[in-house]
């Protein structure tokens, strides 16, 4: 699969309840925008809770990743962009944040999501049901 494929974006804005003494967004809030994006992104995907997940399959984070490279404050626009890098046996979920209000990139992330079954069955290949949708 090539890079950005079903690229899927969210706008925020940063909240006064994420911002810490310093007056700058704690890292491990990151992840929650992250997980915004990734769950747009999987519902463009027709992959919410519903049909397959969650009736018949399940997605647990195995892997994840954030690399900051500017801080958010408080009342920041963000733009969190989340996109495909790979989906054949784990779907491996790539980010971008850019703040808004200052014009530049805040992080960089990524997820990586293995597949079981309802009998809690690890999946070696995600199955061809969730990849059909995932290029639709």
């Amino acid at each position: 699969m090539t890079a950005r494929q079903k690229e899927t974006s969210i706008e925020l804005e940063v909240p006064f309840r994420h911002i810490d003494m310093m007056g700058v967004v704690w890292h491990g809030h990151y992840y929650a925008y992250l997980e915004e994006a990734r769950t747009a992104l999987l519902r463009a995907c027709d992959l919410d809770a519903g049909d397959l997940i969650g009736a018949r399959y399940v997605f647990f984070v195995i892997e994840s990743k954030c690399r900051y490279a500017h801080p958010l404050y408080y009342a920041d626009r963000i733009r969190v962009t989340a996109w495909l890098k790979d989906i054949e046996h784990r779907i491996h979920i790539a980010y971008e944040i850019h703040n808004l209000t200052h014009g530049k990139r805040a992080a960089r992330g990524h997820t990586i999501l293995a597949t079981t079954d309802l009998e809690k069955n690890l999946l070696l290949e995600t199955p061809d049901e969730i990849r059909r949708r995932l290029v639709a």
